[in-house]
């Protein structure tokens, strides 16, 4: 899903090539041999992406997003780990992960009168994947990612998923994947149960409901990324899903809708350091 950059590169030394520095068959002394320098530790990516997302799980109304872009392309701990850096490389991958979800003012929302109001959830996590290339333009990575939920809903959320990418040119790199999302009974119950207490204050529009933990939702994404000036990327996505399970037969899903959507769109600049 990210473009990595080449990170090896070539350095001369400084002397002056005489013709006496070469032999016969053209070659350089053994002192004007290229050296390769030393690869960036760490080099990561960070920016700001704006979009638009469903106002609650399970809403028909739409509301403004923003949320950060967090990649990390390499990371080299001598002795301990040592992960990406080399273009088409494969292989292990690893990230952050994090989500928020806004606020659910039940007041806002005639279908959820009498529902217990839901502060902002953030949730913060990690993302692990294994890379399969099959040329320098196709690869797929299977992935899977966990988060920690709290504020509004607590609890464990995650999600596991294949995509695929193409690498259309040296600065273009599409994305496209399916994936489950799944979380802990408490963040479920938190955005699609309705207590007894909450029932009867709905009047009756809203029926008594617990659901389960388990796989929350079904989708499919596309993205794609443009480094339209050296390590600073236009990016761009769309994304589709299903509420299913207990998250689907909600009284709070059902007067709204199972189709999600999300689109977004954001800037980002890669930054390299050596330790």
């Amino acid at each position: 899903m990210k473009r990595k950059a080449l990170l090896s590169a070539l350095v001369l030394s400084p002397t002056v090539a005489q013709g006496a520095d070469f032999d016969s068959f053209g070659a350089a002394a053994t002192e004007l041999v290229a050296i390769e320098t030393s690869k960036p530790d760490l080099i990561f990516e960070l920016g700001l992406g704006v979009g638009t997302a469903p106002i609650y799980p399970g809403s028909t109304e739409y509301g403004m997003t923003v949320n950060p872009i967090i990649r990390v392309e390499r990371l080299n701990i001598p002795g301990l780990i040592d992960i990406g850096g080399e273009k088409s490389a494969g292989g292990l991958r690893f990230g952050p992960s994090f989500a928020v979800q806004g606020e659910r003012i039940s007041s806002d929302h005639e279908q959820l009168l009498g529902l217990d109001d839901v502060d902002t959830t953030y949730e913060v996590g990690g993302r692990v994947g294994y890379e399969f290339i099959f040329s320098d333009v196709l690869s797929t990575e299977l992935y899977g990612q966990a988060r920690y939920a709290f504020g509004g809903a607590e609890g464990l959320v995650g999600e596991v998923g294949l995509d695929a990418t193409a690498r259309l040119t040296p600065q273009l790199e599409v994305v496209g994947g399916v994936y489950a999302s799944m979380a802990g009974e408490d963040y479920v119950d938190t955005y699609f149960g309705v207590t007894a207490p909450e029932a009867i204050a709905s009047g009756g529009r809203l029926d008594a409901y617990d659901p389960g933990a388990g796989v929350t939702a079904v989708g499919v994404k596309l993205a794609a990324r443009y480094e339209f000036i050296p390590d600073t990327f236009f990016n761009a996505s769309a994304e589709y899903s299903r509420l299913v399970a207990d998250a689907a037969d909600s009284p709070v899903v059902q007067l709204g809708t199972e189709n999600q959507f999300v689109v977004g769109v954001g800037l980002s600049r890669r930054f390299s350091f050596n330790y």
